[in-house]
């Protein structure tokens, strides 16, 4: 077998084997077959719908807050001390929360391939076979009928009426006429017609795959709250070694030494107390709140049939302030709907009465509606032709002696009544209006009058039709399939009848979430692959002011500077092709905006990348799905208002516990420096220090960060939060060294001074947590107040005194220890009030307590 794989080294001389006549009229045979499958000639398809279980793994765990909680705990259980390991517990939680989501949205996508058709009809040993897609090889003749999707790519052999909608690659709503040697792309699908084409590119080669492969190409999410954590990690990662020799150094010194701590062994708990100290500055518990606080809102979300693929998406829309829309799928349900029937006069002039589409034909109307009822009902019915059957559902009782169906190529279809047919009897052709031109034109009809107001309909964004009426000239053979008896010609003396109009059916809910998002004063752009025309009317019909055609995204400037000044001046654009979606969306990140991009279809799939925030529909190609940050399962656009209130809440609750965290990170970097240059024994266990944690963030944190807001967001919310924890840090170092200070020159024992310091600390804490509170409500009251029994209880519980290694203070330690939570706590309130009136002044409000909460 291995030297059989050698024969054949390029793909390109099994196919010059083949015969075209032969491949026409027989298909490959088996052995063709088996020898393309051998060679990976096959239609596979790719398995991958988003990152992999190994990305999504490397992006939770290789983390340097993972890196150096890990060392420490590392540390801890190689001496033993596996009481002190409580520190680990929040960052591990912190990964599998953030597996456990994004992991399960992955799961839900995983089953969705680009191209989902099962089966096909293939061509083989001169038989039609049904196969599996993906048994597809390359040369392979696949038959098509209306319906079929392109399973890959190819050339046209045979066309009957062979009509393709390639809206989800190219926008265009438009059905496209396939012939003989045209290209077919896999992901579009067969409206009308039937034909065979030739298999010419497979699996990872074929056109929608290449797309879905450049667009799958992992981009890391713009995510504010992502970015301030980093730098968080990026300034502790070049000041923490520093701090950690000063600390451990201090530690070894208030052992009596290197040599002294190392030979009495009480180097282990310095080393101890280091970690402590460590651990202590890294904001893990800040990581925790927002990954839980993301969690949280993508389970609520997905109740409304809303999927966040990337926890950082539901913050990412409260951020946004350019949303650009596809207008095929999005705006639009990518159907046709019937607006409007006009009755003609003989010479083409409309009559006194519309017919609009509200309106139902009945038995015994005029001919032309039974005539319009039976093109309607047609089972062959193109999307546009189908819509009329809303309207018109009176069918004739006579049956046709002959029919064409519609074609793009010729762009009308046609039907034959017999004279015993009453007023249904003549020919009846329904088609686009430019049918007129031809010679087979009643005399008298005043054509370009006509033309001129189809015209005129077609710049309001309508698709115009024509339905028009030929008297019988001759006899009509029953169930003959030349139509008319003519071939496929148009009869003799046509005349017009009626004037039909169709309108792309709009979302119902587009208008409404359209006004909301400007009510946020967020930009609308709609970005169309449609005519300029169709992009502008159904701009119109949600409620844009558009003046004119929508600009043709053909006549957009190269130059970067000149397409952001047309992007920011104009709203609605047409003919755009996917590269251009993408460049747009490009230019617009570049001019400083936060851009979310909506779509359904391949063609949207790169710009989706490229955004900020891609937002696919649910009944969109999965290939745009994959790519995107969020997904509105049942293409309900009136979704995006209540993912925009859980964002701003996310950003909200999570600026208000970054306030606390970093308070924290901020008093143990401090309390380390002053400790570790002053020589003296770290007031704080590991295990203590983790308590601590946990009742003055941990736990406030929790249900802070799920508790209503809807603030509006704004910027600079890592500089907000390092403001605000500054001076209350240094009031909280300030109590705890001054405790310290009095436990030493009292001479008090270590675990005393401890007991103290925990005391002190923690109350001072939780002070900080009821000024980030205010104003205070009575559920706020209570979780303050509840924190502090918890802290009582933590103190006085022989168990937890046990555990802890507290030992109760002397009454003069306790009683300093008093004076330092009553000072510290004023030093919090005027550093807060003072950081609040500095904000005001400089016009940045987002720092004022008052205004954290919006309920």
């Amino acid at each position: 077998m291995a030297a059989q794989r050698t024969e054949i080294r390029d793909p390109a001389e099994t196919r010059s084997a083949v015969d075209p006549a032969t491949l026409e009229s027989e298909g490959l045979n088996s052995v063709q077959v088996l020898e393309r499958h051998r060679l990976g000639l096959a239609n596979v398809q790719p398995r991958t719908t988003s990152r992999s279980l190994t990305e999504i793994l490397r992006t939770h765990l290789m983390t340097l807050f993972n890196l150096i909680i890990g060392i420490c705990a590392l540390a801890i259980i190689v001496l033993g001390r596996w009481l002190d390991l409580l520190f680990a517990v929040a960052a591990v939680a912190n990964v599998i929360i953030g597996l456990f989501q994004e992991y399960s949205a992955k799961r839900k996508l995983d089953a969705i391939a680009l191209l989902h058709q099962d089966s096909v009809r293939a061509l083989r040993d001169g038989m039609l076979l049904e196969i599996h897609r993906e048994q597809i090889v390359l040369d392979d003749v696949i038959e098509l009928h209306r319906g079929d999707e392109v399973p890959a790519d190819g050339t046209v052999l045979s066309s009957a009426g062979l009509d393709v909608d390639e809206s989800m690659l190219t926008g265009e709503s438009d059905a496209v006429p396939k012939r003989r040697d045209e290209q077919l792309l896999s992901g579009t699908a067969v409206v009308a017609g039937s034909g065979r084409f030739r298999v010419t590119a497979v699996g990872e080669r074929a056109h929608a795959v290449k797309l879905a492969t450049e667009a799958k190409r992992y981009q890391k999410i713009n995510s504010e709250l992502r970015r301030a954590l980093e730098k968080i990690a990026f300034w502790l990662s070049l000041v923490l070694l520093p701090i950690v020799a000063v600390v451990l150094n201090g530690q070894m010194q208030a052992f009596g030494g290197w040599n002294a701590a190392w030979a009495s062994g009480q180097w282990r708990d310095a080393v101890v107390t280091a970690v402590s100290s460590v651990t202590a500055m890294i904001p893990q518990g800040l990581a925790l709140m927002t990954t839980i606080a993301f969690a949280v809102a993508a389970v609520k979300l997905s109740k409304q049939n809303v999927l966040i693929q990337e926890q950082p998406a539901v913050e990412i829309l409260a951020r946004v302030d350019v949303v650009c829309l596809d207008k095929t799928g999005t705006l639009t349900d990518g159907t046709i709907a019937f607006h409007q029937a006009t009755p003609l006069t003989p010479l083409g002039h409309p009559e006194v009465v519309d017919r609009g589409p509200d309106s139902t034909a009945l038995e015994g109307t005029d001919g032309w509606e039974q005539a319009l009822a039976f093109f309607g009902a047609d089972e062959h019915a193109n999307a546009t032709a189908a819509a009329l059957r809303a309207p018109y559902r009176a069918l004739p009782r006579h049956r046709a002696a002959s029919q064409v169906q519609f074609s793009s190529a010729r762009r009308w279809s046609a039907v034959t009544f017999a004279e015993d047919s009453g007023a249904l009897a003549g020919h009846w052709v329904l088609g686009a209006p430019e049918m007129l031109r031809q010679d087979a034109v009643a005399s008298g009809v005043e054509v370009d009058a006509l033309l001129r107001r189809t015209d005129a309909l077609s710049s309001r964004g309508l698709r115009t039709m024509l339905l028009a009426h030929a008297p019988l000239d001759g006899p009509i053979v029953p169930g003959g399939t030349g139509p008319l008896g003519r071939g496929e010609r148009l009869p003799q003396d046509l005349s017009p009848v009626a004037l039909l109009t169709f309108k792309e059916n709009v979302r119902p809910e587009a208008r409404a979430t359209l006004e909301y998002f400007r009510e946020q004063n967020v930009a609308l752009k709609v970005i169309s692959g449609d005519s300029p025309k169709t992009a502008a009317a159904v701009a119109r019909e949600v409620g844009m002011a558009v003046e004119g055609d929508a600009v043709d995204a053909s006549t957009l400037p190269s130059d970067p500077a000149a397409l952001r000044e047309v992007l920011e001046h104009h709203s609605v654009f047409g003919r755009v092709s996917p590269e251009q979606k993408r460049l747009m969306v490009e230019t617009l990140k570049s001019a400083g905006h936060v851009v979310a991009m909506t779509g359904d279809g391949v063609n949207d799939a790169l710009a989706m990348k490229k955004a900020d925030l891609g937002i696919a529909m649910g009944d969109g190609a999965p290939a745009t799905k994959a790519v995107s940050r969020m997904v509105l399962l049942d293409g309900r656009f009136d979704r995006l208002p209540s993912v925009l209130a859980e964002g701003r809440k996310v950003i909200a609750n999570t600026e208000r516990v970054a306030h606390l965290f970093l308070s924290k990170t901020a008093y143990a970097i401090l309390l380390g420096l002053v400790y570790g240059l002053l020589f003296w024994e770290f007031p704080f266990l590991p295990r203590q220090f983790s308590t601590v944690d946990f009742l003055m963030l941990g736990c406030p944190a929790f249900f802070l960060a799920l508790m209503p807001n809807t603030r509006l967001y704004r910027p600079g919310f890592l500089r907000r939060s390092v403001v605000f924890a500054i001076p209350t840090a240094l009031a909280i170092v300030l109590s705890v060294v001054t405790v310290s200070a009095f436990g030493r020159y009292l001479a008090e024992p270590a675990a005393a001074i401890q007991t103290a310091a925990t005391l002190c600390l923690t109350a001072v804490g939780l002070w900080v947590l009821n000024v980030a509170l205010r104003p205070l409500t009575p559920l706020r009251v209570t979780l303050i107040s509840c924190m502090y029994l918890l802290l009582a209880a933590v103190l006085l519980v022989p168990v937890s005194q046990q555990y802890h290694l507290f030992a109760m203070p002397s009454t003069e330690l306790l009683s300093a220890s008093v004076v330092s939570i009553i000072i510290g706590c004023g030093l919090v309130d005027v550093g807060s009030r003072a950081t609040t009136a500095l904000a005001r002044r400089r016009g940045d409000s987002g720092n004022s307590r008052a205004q954290v909460d919006a309920e």
